[in-house]
């Protein structure tokens, strides 16, 4: 058997598996930037499966994204306090799609790939992303992933293109109960119930 099946397993439980790890990566991690460029995937076994190569034109991004409700300011223009009247805004995205959008955001000449679950805490969630530059000699000679330098594939994070976009879109699911979700939940006519 292969190490990355041992690596598998170890993931399932992190926190009850290597419990001191496990809290000494999140009290690193919480000093980190938000968005952190590191050199190795943490989850090898996960981002082989979802695409990664050890090759070059290929990386990775450890997002930060913060956890709990969101909230959209009103803006008062009277002599009363504005915080009373903020709206609380229910996501609706995936902190999984948030944290691909503010890679492709932060490496603007480059594609998302996928993306997969990191850790969380009571604060803060982190995903690991997984970046391909789409005009790097390496991957435009590479033919299973030359795809992506194709122009309907530019900007596919921000259309829902990835793995974690089109869950959000219900597209990995099918019949009784979601036939608005094709071709989009937009196209034909409002949100699913």
């Amino acid at each position: 058997m292969g190490y990355l099946k041992y690596v598998r397993e170890a993931w399932k439980k992190p926190k009850s598996s290597h419990p001191e790890l496990w809290r000494q990566r999140l009290i690193a991690w919480r000093q980190d930037p938000s968005t952190l460029r590191i050199d190795h995937p943490t989850r090898p076994d996960r981002a082989r499966s979802l695409g990664f190569r050890a090759k070059q034109g290929f990386f990775i991004v450890r997002q930060r994204v913060e956890r709990g409700g969101h909230t959209r300011s009103k803006i008062g223009r009277g002599g009363r306090k504005s915080k009373h009247a903020r709206l609380r805004m229910v996501l609706s995205k995936s902190y999984a799609r948030i944290a691909e959008e503010r890679a492709g955001s932060k490496y603007a000449n480059c594609e998302v790939l996928n993306s997969y679950w990191l850790a969380k805490d009571g604060a803060y969630y982190w995903f690991e992303i997984i970046m391909v530059d789409k005009n790097h000699p390496a991957v435009l000679a590479d033919p299973r992933i030359r795809w992506i330098h194709q122009p309907q594939h530019t900007g596919r994070v921000f259309r829902g293109l990835t793995n974690a976009g089109k869950h959000g879109r219900a597209l990995f699911q099918k019949g009784k109960g979601v036939e608005k979700a094709r071709p989009s939940i937009n196209a034909r006519g409002g949100l699913l119930k």
